[in-house]
């Protein structure tokens, strides 16, 4: 167990960084599970760009890594041509 304040503090914070990346990352993964079982082309536009969106503020917090999200979007992207 941490001694001095400062890592007291440290371990707190830390704590509630992790749980909110971690409801991000899942909340996002859920977005696109949501879009990949959308058949309707018009509503599936709209949630790419919420989507897009999320996983671009994902890799800008290095949450996931800058090709994940970019690799996430080119499938998501093709598919939502693909309708």
């Amino acid at each position: 167990m941490a001694h001095h304040k400062s890592a007291l503090k440290r371990i707190r914070s830390n704590h509630a960084k992790y749980l909110r990346n971690r409801y991000q990352a899942k909340s996002t993964r859920t977005f696109i599970k949501k879009l990949r079982q959308t058949t309707d082309k018009a509503e599936a536009q709209e949630l790419f760009k919420k989507v897009s969106s999320m996983l671009d503020r994902l890799a800008k917090k290095n949450i996931i890594h800058k090709n994940k999200a970019a690799n996430n979007k080119s499938k998501l992207a093709k598919y939502v041509n693909s309708l």
